[in-house]
C-alpha cells in the first residue's frame, strides 16, 4: 500500500518523515493554504525523495516552472483541471494525481475522461476548500467507483484509522494520503504518529479471512479469468472442466508423487545458511530448489502438466521459456515420456542462456527463436500461443508460470505448492515450529513464489515478500518491476497488472535475469498485493549480482540470477535475532555463468 504524507513545509520535519520511507511527500503550492511551501524553502528543492506538488487551478507554465525548480516527481491537481490539461502535464514527464471531492451524490462518471491521463486519483471529502478539508466521509461511496485508475484514500485520516483502512476493501485502492490528522500544527507532522500508522499498515493480523483460490471463472478478486481466442476455447474449457478431477485422482497423485521423489529428487533440502544468518542477525534458511533434477523448481510443474497432458490424450507438447529452466524441465519430462516437444524462446534469451538451449536440444526438443518485439519471454509466449491456436487438436501448451488463462495460474500454483508443504515439515523437524516469520521469493510470472507462499497464505503471522526485477531502476525505463509501476490490463489471457502505455501498448521489460524479464505478473500475485497479504520489493541488476557473489563466496552456492534477486532483498529488510527467514533458492547459476564472468571484476 502506497503512503503519501502531504502538507509538509519544514525541512527538518521533512527529513524526519522521509526517513520513515513513505512513497511520496506532498508539497502544497496553493498560496491560500496554511501549508503553503513558499519560495524560501530552498532546502526542500534539493531533497532526494519523491516530491508531489499540490496545485489548484494553476497555469501549466507555473506548474512546470515549479516542478523543475523543486524536482517534482508528480503533480496533484485539486481544481477544475481538464483531461487535456492533465495530458499536457503527463506529456512533460510528470506523474499526475487528479483529486476529486467526494460527497453522497458524487457522480463517478466524472472520472471517466481522466482514466487514461492520470496515474492516480485522490478521493477527498467534499468541503468548502478546493484542496483537503481535513474531514472524513463515508468510504462506502467509493464502491460506486468502477474505473481502472488506482486511487489514494484521503479525507481527514487520523492515527486511529489504520485498522479501518486495512479492513476497507476496494480493488483499485492503491494507498492513503495523510495530512491534517497527523499534525502538531499546520505543516508540521507528528513523526511518531505517522511511524506507528505505517507499521500498522504492514501487519496482517487484523485482516479478514480471504479466499486465495480462484472462483469458478478463474478470478482472484478482479484478477485472472480466461481471455482467449475463439479457436482455443475448446482446449481451455476442457482443462477447466477436467483439471481438478484429474489432479485429485489416486492414479495421478501416485504418479506425481513417485516422479517428484524418484526422478526429480524431492524433497529438496532446507539449509540453515550460517554466513547469511550471521550477516543478517537471524536464522536464514535456503530452500534448495536448485538441487532438483534440471536445476530449478520448474521440474515440479513440468512433471504435473505432462502427466495431465497424457490423460487428456495429447502427444505434442509446446512451451515458452525465458531463462531456459522451464524449457529444460519440459524437454526432460517429454523425453522421459516419449512426447514431441517444441520450446519457444526469445532470440535474445537464446544467446544469453546458451547452455540451456544446448540441454534442450540434447534432450530432443526443437527450440524455436522468437524474433519479434524485444525477443524475450513475452515474445516467446506470444509465439507459443500462436502455435497452440494453429494446432488445437493434438497440442498441449505447458505454461511455465502462474500466468495465462484460467486454469493455468491455479494449476501451476498447485504443482509448485510442494515447496511450501516441504518447508513446513522441514522447519518443524529443525526448529520445532512449522511456520517461519518470513518467506522471500523472486517474482517474474510468479510460480516459485506462489509455491513458496501457498501453504502460508492463510497463516497471517507469516510475512510474505516477493521480489521483482528493477533492472536499471524502477523509474529508469529499463525495468521489469510490474507491481511497482504497472496498471491493470489483460496480457496472455488473464487480467492482471502489466507494464503498459496510457493507450494500452506493452512497455518492453528489462532485467539482467531472463526469467524475470516479463511485463506482467501472475493474477494471484496481483491479488496478494491488492489485498495486502504479500508485499513486493524491487531489486536492481547490480544488487542481484552483488547478492549472487556474496552467496557464492560465503556459502559456496552459485544461485540463478532469478534467485539472486530474492537474496538481495535481505539487504532491504531488518530482522529480530529470534526470527526465522526462508529464502526460496529457485534455481542454480550454471546457466548464468557467462553473465557472472562478465561482471567478475566489478564485484571482486
Amino acid at each position: 500500500m502506497k503512503i503519501k504524507i502531504c502538507g509538509l513545509k519544514h525541512p527538518d520535519n521533512i527529513a524526519e518523515i522521509t526517513a520513515l520511507g513513505p512513497d511520496f511527500i506532498g508539497l502544497i503550492f496553493h498560496e491560500k493554504s496554511p501549508r503553503y511551501v513558499g519560495n524560501e524553502c530552498s532546502e526542500i528543492s534539493t531533497g532526494n525523495f519523491k516530491k508531489v506538488g499540490v496545485f489548484v487551478d494553476e497555469t501549466a507554465e507555473k506548474i512546470l516552472e515549479t516542478a523543475l525548480r523543486f524536482g517534482l516527481y508528480a503533480v496533484q491537481l485539486h481544481g477544475a483541471e481538464s483531461p487535456e490539461f492533465c495530458r499536457k502535464m503527463k506529456a512533460s514527464g510528470l506523474r499526475v494525481i487528479k483529486a476529486f471531492s467526494v460527497g453522497a451524490a458524487f457522480d463517478f462518471g466524472q472520472t471517466f475522461g481522466y482514466q487514461d491521463v492520470c496515474d492516480f486519483f485522490l478521493f477527498d471529502a467534499k468541503g468548502k476548500n478546493p484542496g483537503g478539508n481535513g474531514i472524513q466521509y463515508d468510504w462506502d461511496i467509493l464502491k460506486n467507483y468502477v474505473g481502472e485508475t488506482p486511487f489514494l484514500l484521503s479525507g481527514g485520516l487520523r492515527p486511529s484509522d489504520a485498522e479501518q483502512v486495512l479492513a476497507f476493501r476496494h480493488p483499485m485502492m492503491a494507498g492513503v494520503d495523510l495530512n491534517s490528522g497527523f499534525e502538531i500544527e499546520p505543516g508540521l507532522k507528528n513523526v511518531k504518529w505517522i511511524e506507528r500508522f505505517m507499521k500498522k499498515l504492514t501487519t496482517f493480523k487484523k485482516l479478514p479471512n480471504l479466499n486465495f483460490s480462484p472462483d469458478k471463472r478463474g478470478f482472484y478478486g478482479q484478477f485472472g479469468g480466461a481471455f482467449v481466442p475463439e479457436m482455443l476455447h475448446p482446449n481451455v474449457e476442457e482443462l477447466q472442466n477436467r483439471y481438478l478431477e484429474i489432479l485429485a485422482s489416486p492414479s495421478f497423485q501416485a504418479d506425481f508423487d513417485r516422479l517428484l521423489r524418484d526422478y526429480a529428487g524431492r524433497p529438496t533440502p532446507l539449509y540453515l545458511a550460517p554466513s547469511l544468518s550471521e550477516r543478517y542477525g537471524c536464522r536464514v534458511f535456503l530452500k534448495r530448489e536448485d538441487l532438483n533434477h534440471t536445476g530449478s523448481h520448474k521440474i515440479n510443474n513440468a512433471i504435473g502438466q505432462v502427466l495431465l497432458a497424457q490423460r487428456l490424450g495429447k502427444r505434442r507438447i509446446i512451451a515458452e521459456t525465458g531463462a531456459g529452466q522451464h524449457g529444460v524441465a519440459t524437454a526432460t519430462v517429454c523425453a522421459l515420456m516419449g512426447l514431441e516437444c517444441v520450446v519457444y524462446m526469445g532470440e535474445v534469451d537464446i544467446k544469453r542462456q546458451a547452455p540451456n538451449v544446448a540441454r534442450m536440444q540434447m534432450l530432443g526438443a526443437t527450440v524455436v527463436p522468437a524474433i519479434s518485439g524485444s525477443r524475450t519471454l513475452k515474445d516467446a509466449t506470444n509465439e507459443a500461443i500462436r502455435d497452440w491456436i494453429n494446432n488445437p487438436e493434438n497440442t498441449y501448451y505447458i505454461i511455465g508460470s502462474t500466468v495465462g488463462p484460467h486454469p493455468y495460474p491455479d494449476m501451476v500454483a498447485r504443482f509448485q505448492s510442494v515447496i511450501s508443504a516441504e518447508i513446513r515439515r522441514q522447519l518443524k523437524q529443525q526448529t520445532g515450529r512449522s511456520d517461519p516469520d518470513l518467506v522471500v521469493a523472486c517474482v517474474g510470472g510468479g510460480s516459485n513464489a506462489a509455491g513458496a507462499f501457498y501453504h502460508f497464505l492463510k497463516r497471517k503471522k507469516v510475512r510474505l515478500v516477493g521480489v521483482e526485477a528493477a533492472g536499471h531502476g524502477v523509474d529508469s525505463g529499463k525495468t521489469a518491476a510490474t507491481l511497482a509501476i504497472g496498471t491493470p490490463g489483460i496480457i496472455h489471457g488473464s487480467r492482471t497488472f502489466l507494464m503498459q502505455t496510457p493507450d494500452g501498448q506493452i512497455v518492453e521489460p528489462h532485467s539482467i535475469s531472463a526469467g524475470l524479464d516479463y511485463p506482467g505478473i501472475g493474477p494471484l500475485h496481483a491479488f496478494l498485493k491488492n489485498c495486502h497479504r504479500a508485499e513486493y520489493l524491487s531489486v536492481t541488476d547490480d544488487e542481484a549480482l552483488q547478492a549472487a557473489f556474496l552467496l557464492a563466496r560465503t556459502e559456496g552456492i552459485i544461485p540463478a540470477l532469478e534467485s539472486a534477486h530474492a537474496l538481495a532483498a535481505l539487504e532491504k529488510l531488518s530482522f529480530r535475532t529470534d526470527e526465522v527467514v526462508v529464502v526460496n533458492l529457485s534455481g542454480r547459476g550454471d546457466k548464468d555463468l557467462e553473465t557472472y564472468s562478465t561482471n567478475l571484476e566489478k564485484f571482486q
